[in-house]
């Protein structure tokens, strides 16, 4: 499977979780609860656009694996697996803001091949295939690329929220955000691509599912970054992630985020 198969391939799912959501989008969605005891929000744009998405996959192959957010695991044993989040930022999505996005990624025998983030509000996709990554949209199409960011006191640091992390984890983290220049919260996966397009520099989170940082990754690494999981392993199935968009970044990065 080439890139350019794949990047018109995964545009055509874009496109249909794209038609699947914006009705949803500042329409006051019914909103329900996927979590007793805590809140982690579910709409019918989630699930109808994640529907669409796998419709599309088990028509062209039928072959492929699937893992989603909504609907679980189908063929998850297969040498291709798709691995989709609809709606990454449904907390943001529901309170009108356009941070969240569409996350398909593709896995081959385990390891993270394609992925993109399309965001159906702006228009904008952002997509890697871990040698390149590339953007789409309103801002004009162009080749991504991490900026140079030698040291953690020069870096910028995004995370969603500080609440993701346990009380050992936040200490982790704070020893971070202390050493670095900024820090920002609230941005789910368009902090992933502010890193890979060179707007930021580094992107710290605990608590993931695969489907949260599948397809962010190839983005990322296809800009030249690196992401792993905070002992240095792999990222591809979720877990605590640390994401640096210079590479000289990371072992710095992993350093503070050892847990006591």
């Amino acid at each position: 499977m080439d890139t350019e198969t794949l990047t018109r391939f995964t545009n055509r799912l874009a496109d249909a979780a794209s038609e699947s959501i914006m009705p949803f989008f500042r329409a006051s969605p019914v909103v329900d609860n996927k979590v007793a005891g805590d809140f982690d929000p579910v709409t019918a744009a989630d699930r109808d656009a994640e529907a669409a998405i796998r419709r599309i996959i088990n028509q062209t192959y039928p072959d492929h694996g699937i893992v989603g957010e909504e609907y679980g695991s189908e063929r998850a044993d297969a040498d291709y697996v798709w691995v989709l989040d609809p709606i990454d930022g449904t907390r943001a999505f529901i309170t009108g803001l356009p941070v969240w996005g569409t996350l398909i990624g593709l896995m081959h025998q385990n390891r993270p091949v394609f992925g993109m983030m399309a965001q159906a509000f702006t228009g904008e996709r952002y997509a890697g295939d871990g040698q390149a990554a590339w953007y789409t949209g309103p801002g004009g199409d162009r080749a991504l690329a991490c900026r140079a960011c030698p040291t953690l006191d020069e870096a910028a640091l995004f995370t969603t929220s500080p609440t993701m992390f346990s009380e050992n984890e936040g200490r982790a983290f704070r020893r971070v955000e202390e050493a670095v220049r900024l820090s920002r919260y609230g941005c789910d996966c368009y902090a992933y691509c502010m890193v890979g397009s060179g707007q930021a520099d580094l992107v710290v989170e605990a608590g993931l599912q695969s489907y949260d940082i599948a397809a962010l990754i190839p983005i990322i690494e296809g800009a030249g970054g690196q992401v792993t999981s905070w002992d240095g392993g792999t990222a591809a199935n979720g877990g605590r992630i640390a994401a640096s968009g210079d590479p000289r970044l990371h072992e710095q990065l992993l350093d503070k985020l050892k847990i006591d």
